[in-house]
């Protein structure tokens, strides 16, 4: 029997995956459930080819945290081979509490905890399972782990969860401009003081690493037709959630209807046990299903929202970079009442109003050491020639008006 478990990916090519611990955790139904939850959430509308799965991302960056690894052994910095198979564990499952289009579930269905709290209460789950051998992963996951190093590689500006999103997304969306060289920059890594630098070498490769980061963020993430097309989401599950409270008979699965009945946060999570089973069973495939059947309902505001969503009529959007008038808004909510023949309290499901803000670099938050051959080290701010990186840490804050669009 072979020791190796060897997947073809379209972006890295062969990944092997030992038999054993890291094995057993891509074989764990929570991490197979990462197979019906899309990477790029409603991203496909503008981008057809981007249906890849949080489950393809999280094999791709535990092929390049393998790579680190090895790069990093090789320059004498010192991993035991529990450390290296605790950092993959939990790379493994870093994405492992996602929900139905990844982000989307955060502000709507659930408040008040993030998707990372949620993989943590999952992991433990699977530690439980696998009788705590997870518990070095866990900490190394948490930043409790005296090597900060390996937490970095998880989580920081050069994680390889980064690093394999952008290289993947660049893939599937077709933007090639997003294609990184993630091999060069883990070639680059060093360890100094217990902490991630890239060597000198490497700085052509994190110039383009940055400024293609931006660029994906406001050609794909960001880009106004996914956003318009989230919105119709959001407001169509907001909608049904005001619908159950009132009362109205909605379709849903078990595990979507558990979520519209209940105002569910972290201390939800923390007092109500089943809530997780409940999470772990929602994936994609429940919305999908439930919008069928909400194109059919009696409630006007739920029924539109939902043949907006199957139908691709997406919300027109205007993006502005002032803040939008309150006169402007009423006028806008006014027009969707009469238009819609519907209540002008209600009027707020068919629009939406955002203020998006991205800064692709924080000197202060978490920066990028370049490693000198003399052994200076400097900030990538002070150490790039070609980096505007006033430019990369500018704070750029857009204001998004999304609304129903009508013939």
């Amino acid at each position: 029997m072979n020791d190796v478990k060897i997947i073809n990916d379209p972006v890295f090519g062969f990944i092997k995956i030992p038999r054993g611990l890291l094995y057993n955790i891509v074989e764990h139904p929570l991490f197979q459930r990462l197979n019906r939850i899309n990477q790029l959430g409603l991203a496909s509308v503008v981008y057809p080819g981007a249906r890849h799965t949080r489950f393809q991302h999280s094999l791709g960056a535990f092929h390049l945290m393998s790579e680190a690894i090895i790069n990093l052994q090789q320059k004498g910095i010192f991993i035991f081979e529990s450390e290296a198979e605790a950092v993959q564990a939990a790379i493994l499952m870093h994405d492992i509490g996602h929900g139905p289009f990844s982000h989307v579930l955060e502000d709507t269905l659930i408040h008040g905890i993030s998707h990372e709290d949620i993989s943590l209460l999952m992991m433990e789950e699977i530690n439980r399972s696998l009788n705590g051998q997870l518990n070095l992963a866990i900490s190394i996951f948490k930043g409790e782990y005296p090597k900060n190093f390996l937490h970095q590689l998880i989580s920081s500006q050069l994680d390889m969860d980064r690093l394999d999103y952008l290289r993947r997304d660049s893939f599937y969306t077709g933007v090639t401009e997003g294609n990184i060289g993630s091999a060069r920059i883990i070639k680059m890594l060093n360890v100094i003081d217990d902490s991630l630098v890239v060597e000198q070498k490497g700085i052509y490769s994190l110039e383009n690493y940055l400024t293609t980061r931006r660029l994906m963020y406001w050609q794909v993430y960001l880009h106004r037709t996914c956003v318009a097309y989230e919105k119709v989401l959001v407001n169509m599950l907001n909608r049904a959630k005001a619908l159950v409270k009132q009362g109205h008979d909605v379709f849903a699965s078990p595990a979507l209807h558990y979520f519209l009945e209940n105002e569910v946060d972290a201390d939800w999570f923390n007092t109500h046990p089943e809530t997780l089973k409940h999470y772990e069973n929602l994936d994609d495939s429940d919305i999908w299903s439930a919008m069928k059947a909400w194109k059919y309902d009696n409630d006007k505001i739920l029924s539109t929202l939902a043949t907006d969503m199957l139908d691709r009529k997406i919300f027109k959007v205007e993006v502005h970079e002032e803040p939008i008038p309150q006169e402007r808004i009423d006028e806008l909510q006014q027009t969707i009442a009469e238009k819609m023949a519907i209540p002008l309290e209600d009027a707020h499901y068919m629009m939406s109003l955002n203020t998006i803000q991205k800064d692709m670099y924080n000197v202060e938050d978490d920066n990028i050491a370049i490693l000198y051959k003399n052994g200076e080290i400097r900030d990538i701010s002070e150490a790039s020639e070609l980096l505007n990186v006033q430019l990369l840490s500018k704070k750029i804050r857009k204001y998004y008006l999304c609304y129903q669009r009508f013939k």
